[in-house]
């Protein structure tokens, strides 16, 4: 009606639409209906969050940050206006594992056995090898993430793929946690966790050596599930000159998004650092 006032006559056009005047003018006294006010603000702090979060959250994710802000909205909802402001989490695209596996060095026995929970951080530390293009060659990158809250706590980049690159990224993690307890260590049967040099450093700080079963991709999944994310999420949208840019992106995404500010689904939507903040918290209230 407000669209054709000037072509049409009011009384007219609600006696046609079956509504009143009153009801037509007070319209136009209070505005758009309250629903719709919701939505546009609604839509607004959804774009918020999804430009925060570099575009790649989906519905779940904005959903559960909604809720840590105190609104009160259902998934359901924040899919639909999603949809129509055409938001949606970055594609997902493939990726290849790169690791070798050398049958003349001897493996260690699967202690962990696929059991990713626990209840403690520092109790069991995975790690795993990838691989991501530079114009310059590839620049190979190793992680060590607490399987307790999914943090990364030692990783090491370089052009070659080398023993010495999984071993600086333990040798990482051991400088900046604080080991009490008897550590374990888990890993595919790489040749480079496979060798005396990482055996060794692994006996000298007390590691206890854990080793994915043979052909079994299963038994080192939440390693190889970040690395899914990191190429997924981030290295796959970007064309790295050279290696110390790569470097630097990689670095970035992984200390300031991943470990601070990344939801995770596993530690109850919370980031890998405020999981364990919690964890932390608690302790100190049960001492």
């Amino acid at each position: 009606m407000r669209r054709h006032e000037n072509e049409f006559c009011i009384e007219k056009m609600a006696q046609m639409l079956n509504v009143s005047r009153s009801g037509y003018y007070e319209f136009l006294l209070k505005g758009e209906p309250t629903r719709a006010t919701e939505n546009k603000k609604l839509k607004k702090r959804i774009r918020d969050i999804y430009e925060k979060s570099r575009k790649v959250y989906g519905s779940p994710r904005i959903h559960q940050e909604l809720k840590r802000e105190g609104e009160k909205v259902s998934r359901k909802r924040v899919a639909r206006l999603m949809k129509e402001e055409g938001l949606q989490a970055k594609m997902r695209k493939k990726w290849t594992r790169t690791t070798t596996v050398d049958k003349a060095l001897e493996a260690n026995p699967n202690y962990l056995n696929q059991n990713f929970r626990v209840d403690e951080p520092n109790q069991v530390w995975v790690s795993d090898i990838t691989y991501v293009r530079t114009e310059e060659g590839w620049l190979y990158l190793a992680v060590v993430m607490d399987l307790f809250s999914r943090k990364i706590v030692g990783l090491n980049m370089g052009d070659r793929l080398e023993t010495e690159l999984v071993s600086q990224a333990l040798r990482q993690g051991l400088t900046h946690r604080r080991v009490m307890n008897e550590l374990m260590h888990h890993s595919d049967r790489g040749c480079q966790y496979a060798s005396r040099e990482f055996q060794e450093l692994a006996a000298k700080h007390g590691i206890k050596l854990s080793m994915s079963s043979k052909g079994n991709c299963y038994d080192n999944a939440v390693a190889e599930s970040f690395f899914h994310t990191l190429k997924t999420e981030h290295t796959n949208f970007h064309r790295y000159r050279i290696r110390e840019e790569a470097k630097s992106s990689i670095f970035e995404y992984i200390e300031v998004f991943y470990n601070r500010q990344r939801l995770h689904s596993t530690t109850g939507y919370l980031s890998p650092e405020e999981f364990e903040n919690q964890w932390i918290n608690r302790a100190k209230g049960m001492a």
